[in-house]
């Protein structure tokens, strides 16, 4: 493998790494619920998952079972 002959500066790697940066993700609103969510990404709204503004998913919620009434 090939190696370098001298050693690289500690200057030359901190300007290579300068490009490695943090983004902001951009946040959009939906148009149907209101919601504010992250670009290009699907996101929940009381059990419903949306996308572009369309129900996907969803979501079954389990009904608790009833106590029967007495007769008193």
């Amino acid at each position: 493998m090939p190696n370098p002959k001298r050693r690289h500066s500690q200057q030359r790697s901190a300007k290579r790494r300068t490009h490695y940066k943090a983004s902001v993700e951009t946040l959009s609103i939906d148009k149907t619920t209101g919601e504010t969510h992250m670009r290009h990404r699907a996101h929940w709204v009381e059990n419903k998952l949306f996308y572009k503004g369309r129900v996907v998913i969803e979501k079954a919620v389990k009904e608790e079972p009833q106590e029967p009434e007495s007769e008193a």
